[in-house]
């Protein structure tokens, strides 16, 4: 297992990489560039201009988060063609600078969805927090205002001022988009940009949809099994892997993540893992916790586990953390606590290994 931690660049990021290099057991870092409209080509230049800067601290650079899905080729608009060879190009330069993993979604209009982006907790702490009646019954423009009042200053992944212009527009086309017409627009993407990754020897890896389920009535297919499943079956290849996010899933509970999580990685198709944890209400709402299993409704020791038994050897980052201590950062993506969850997962990792190393050691004694 690779630990890293996502960073927006030394122009966009309250966090520092000297301040990410000083936290233990750290990889690298993920990165991306996060200026650029969705369907654009990445330059080359800029990308190993990144790439430059985060070796330069003694980082890797292997992952880039957000690599953008332009919204026609979600719609499966005559235009789609255009932009996937962009794609394809896109993924020509970041193999040229030793990329390993993209990391990139397939949710319509909007990423993820929160009601509140600093909900106070009883510790004084604050957190992303999702209420559905706020959600439900919000128009999508003055739930746009509320997220963009609340970002402290900083662009917010997701929510690109570009895409963010266009709804009213996006909701029009995708009025009569089902989710199996999502999940067909979704295979022709993945048949001519998955080949253009294995010539590359990228790991494609689509981050589940946050919260998994339809908002304001937009299909939404990355929620669940049988979905992920269907996903890395319609294209079967390495290169057509999952982000397995633990807290994106995990929003639902009817989702056995320790299960999915196994058995995902049992078949190597996890290159990536975002682990957080959340805590969900009776009613279905949810706010997001420290990384402590007692402190959400997932169970994070088990989620671990399930890599570690699985021989995991791909990348993981603490996913969203608690604003704490005082820090004013990006909403979720402040140093201090997601420091603390790397430490919490490294340590169950560690003991994980500390308990395989001393049954290895007594098979070993035993056929002495």
């Amino acid at each position: 297992m690779k630990m890293t931690f996502r960073w927006f660049g030394s122009q966009d990021d309250s966090v520092t990489l000297d301040q990410i290099k000083q936290i233990p057991g750290m990889d690298g870092i993920v990165g991306g560039l996060h200026d650029i409209a969705a369907g654009e080509v990445w330059p080359l230049d800029r990308i190993l201009d990144l790439k430059k800067e985060v070796n330069e601290k003694g980082l890797n650079l292997d992952i880039i988060e957000s690599v953008n899905v332009h919204e026609d080729i979600k719609l499966g608009l005559p235009t789609r063609d255009h932009y996937i060879e962009n794609y394809q190009q896109t993924i020509r330069h970041l193999a040229q600078a030793g990329i390993k993993v993209i990391c990139y979604n397939f949710m319509p209009v909007f990423d993820w969805i929160r009601s509140d982006l600093a909900k106070v907790l009883p510790d004084g702490s604050t957190v992303l927090a999702y209420e559905k009646e706020k959600v439900e019954r919000v128009d999508p423009e003055v739930l746009i205002r509320n997220v963009e009042n609340s970002a402290n200053g900083f662009s917010l992944p997701g929510w690109e001022p570009e895409r963010i212009k266009k709804i009213k527009r996006a909701f029009e086309l995708y009025k009569d988009v089902k989710e199996d017409d999502l999940f067909e627009h979704l295979q022709y993407f993945l048949k001519k940009v998955i080949p253009v990754a294995e010539e590359h020897d990228i790991k494609m890896a689509i981050h589940p949809d946050d919260p998994p389920w339809s908002i304001f009535g937009l299909p939404r297919i990355v929620t669940n099994f049988q979905n992920l499943q269907r996903i890395v079956n319609l294209v079967d290849s390495p290169s057509n892997g999952l982000t397995l996010c633990s807290g994106s899933l995990g929003a639902n509970p009817d989702n056995d993540i320790p299960a999915i999580m196994r058995y995902f990685s049992s078949i190597n198709r996890i290159p990536f893992a975002h682990i957080r944890n959340v805590k969900i209400e009776e009613n279905g709402d949810f706010t997001e916790s420290s990384h402590r299993s007692s402190d959400g409704s997932l169970d994070i020791y088990e989620i671990v586990k399930a890599l570690h038994d699985t021989n995991f050897k791909g990348y993981v980052r603490p996913d969203h953390g608690r604003m704490i201590w005082g820090e004013q950062a990006r909403p979720g993506y402040g140093l201090y606590d997601r420091a603390l969850g790397i430490m919490y997962l490294l340590g169950i990792w560690d003991s994980l290994e500390k308990v395989k190393a001393q049954k290895n050691k007594k098979r070993g004694t035993l056929y002495l």
